[in-house]
């Protein structure tokens, strides 16, 4: 209960430190834009504002997902998290890729000189300093829920897009923010202005791929997911080494949040068990699942003949979400 919490706190901790940086970073690329005339620069501001927002919604919705379930939510709240997890993809795509296109395209069609980029690379640096900070807080953070997990085997099985989301936030505006760097350099050096515009569609293209990259992960999860196959074989092996069932037909499983799993358990117990004795294994099993996978909010066993049950095979075998 005591590590929940405390990786709880750290989620919150990685949410907030990105907010901050955001705001402070975004007002500060806005200043430098309005001095200079770089499109490159106005770009990465509406980048800011719009990671800010993200934020925002992520903290929004982890509050939404903590309530408790009631009559029209039997299962709770959780999923909602995946929701605004969503809106967040797309806010990444139509606004801060949007404007980066738009704002890319206006200046290469009607380039403007350029004024001293000293402030821009001013900004740039202490922007980098920040946004290095909250990537390497959002890097550790995320390290430590990956197990022995590649990094893309843990974005890809995650099921917390809070995490993941800042995190590839924090690295797509670094990589902006190279690209607006390298956008005002060249601008100056070879006195093209256009080239400050170039800069930014690349920005956009870099939000844009991040953006269709979490709208995937995001849908995934929206539409429902199954738990890790660690969790579906413990709970196969659980139930199939209790001495009343005969085999176990298929074990099915959904997150109902990141750190809440729904189960369906479908086993065959042996004849000679009563419908009375089956009600109170049942409550057994349950129990003993529960201690054993505390991830488990919601457990159903059904007593099913095998010939009578559409059978997946063992827990490795079973087919995957989405």
């Amino acid at each position: 209960m005591a590590d929940t919490l405390l990786a709880r706190i750290r989620k919150d901790v990685v949410l907030y430190a990105a907010l901050a940086a955001n705001i402070g970073i975004g007002i500060a690329k806005f200043v430098a834009a309005g001095i200079t005339g770089s499109s490159s620069m106005l770009s990465e501001g509406f980048h800011s504002c719009v990671d800010s927002l993200n934020q925002i919604l992520l903290l929004y919705g982890q509050h939404r997902a903590k309530r408790p379930a009631d009559a029209a939510h039997p299962f709770g709240y959780g999923r909602e998290l995946y929701f605004w997890a969503f809106v967040v993809a797309l806010l990444i795509f139509a606004v801060g890729a949007g404007v980066s296109f738009y704002e890319g395209w206006q200046h290469i069609r009607h380039p403007e000189p350029m004024g001293d980029p000293l402030v821009n690379y001013i900004v740039l640096g202490v922007s980098l300093a920040l946004e290095g900070s909250s990537w390497a807080l959002a890097l550790r953070e995320f390290g430590h829920t990956r197990g022995e997990l590649s990094w893309w085997q843990a974005v890809r099985q995650s099921k917390d897009p809070a995490g993941f989301i800042v995190l590839f936030e924090d690295s797509a505006a670094i990589a902006g923010l190279l690209i607006a760097g390298a956008g005002v350099f060249a601008s100056h050096a070879l006195n093209r202005p256009d080239l400050d515009g170039w800069a930014s569609i690349a920005i956009g293209c870099v939000l844009a791929i991040v953006a269709g990259f979490l709208a995937r992960e995001a849908k995934g999860l929206l539409i429902g997911e199954r738990a890790d196959p660690a969790v579906i074989a413990e709970v196969y092996k659980l139930v199939d080494g209790h001495p009343a069932i005969a085999s176990v037909n298929h074990v099915r499983t959904i997150h109902t949040a990141p750190e809440s799993v729904f189960v369906a358990i479908s086993a065959d117990f042996h004849d000679d068990v009563t419908m009375g004795e089956g009600e109170r294994l049942i409550e057994e099993m349950e129990r003993k699942l529960k201690a054993a996978v505390p991830i488990l909010s919601s457990i159903y066993i059904r007593p099913e003949k095998a010939e009578d049950a559409v059978i997946y095979g063992p827990p490795s075998t079973e087919p995957p979400a989405g």
